[in-house]
């Protein structure tokens, strides 16, 4: 009698410690799953005010971000191959358009977050713009790829409306997005070069040494964001993008913003 008295007090302590020990394990799952970071594919333009925002929006919120710049045009393409992203920052409309046609995002997320401005950033300060750049001044301009990168094509347009391209073009330096089109001119390898405005102030460059490109000679940049995955934090930072603290911080960045909903 005894014994199984004895047997059955073991067995009772022996479910209070695996009780116990599967209630830390669903814990420590818990835990990981809020603390994981979003993942966030964004623009290469876009890259250091969306550090800035998630700066910001961590301190508030206690959500990490984990930010994976790059291409609009190879961001697409990876998202459509199943990259495990979040969200999508592109630097366009067109792409985010596509993903919601083909079914990619969550329905209802799209929305223009910002609006880019591009400029000539050259070299060679007192260079007359935007006529010096059809000038032999001018022997490497750099843009970006215009089928990957939306500041490219927004070059591509600005130099077929003033009239350039054709001359222009046998000099062209490509580079694969605008954060490698900004490296080309600021390490000397191409004698100006077309990237966002956003950059240049990033870096403290001289107002002097850049042409703000008029938006009239190019379609608008329109820079739209998606929510790939339905998650909580994913839903509460497009929120906190759309917010006044974010728009004040994308204006000082230099860029525009779209008219509060």
């Amino acid at each position: 009698m005894r014994a199984a008295s004895s047997k059955a007090a073991s067995t009772r302590r022996w479910r209070r410690i695996l009780g116990a020990i599967l209630l830390v394990a669903v814990l420590a799952v818990a835990q990981g799953a809020v603390a994981a970071p979003l993942q966030i594919a964004v623009a290469s333009n876009f890259v250091e005010v969306a550090r800035e925002l998630g700066a910001a929006f961590a301190a508030a919120n206690g959500h990490q971000l984990r930010f994976s710049p790059g291409s609009t045009g190879r961001h697409y393409a990876q998202i459509r191959h199943g990259a495990p992203y979040d969200l999508f920052l592109a630097a366009d409309a067109a792409r985010p358009e596509r993903l919601e046609r083909e079914g990619l995002i969550v329905p209802g997320s799209r929305f223009t977050y910002a609006i880019g401005r591009l400029a000539v950033w050259t070299a060679r300060p007192g260079l007359p713009m935007p006529e010096g750049l059809a000038t032999g001044a001018v022997q490497r301009l750099a843009i970006a790829n215009p089928r990957l990168a939306p500041y490219g094509l927004a070059a591509e347009q600005s130099l077929r409306t003033l009239g350039y391209w054709d001359e222009l073009e046998p000099r062209l330096v490509r580079g694969e997005n605008i954060a490698q089109t900004f490296q080309f001119v600021a390490s000397g390898n191409a004698d100006a070069g077309f990237v966002s405005q956003a950059q240049l102030i990033d870096h403290g460059v001289d107002p002097a040494t850049y042409w703000l490109v008029p938006a009239e000679l190019h379609e608008p940049i329109i820079q739209q964001a998606v929510l790939l995955r339905d998650n909580a934090a994913g839903r509460a930072f497009l929120q906190f993008m759309r917010g006044p603290a974010a728009r004040a911080i994308i204006v000082k960045r230099g860029y525009g913003v779209p008219e509060a909903d």
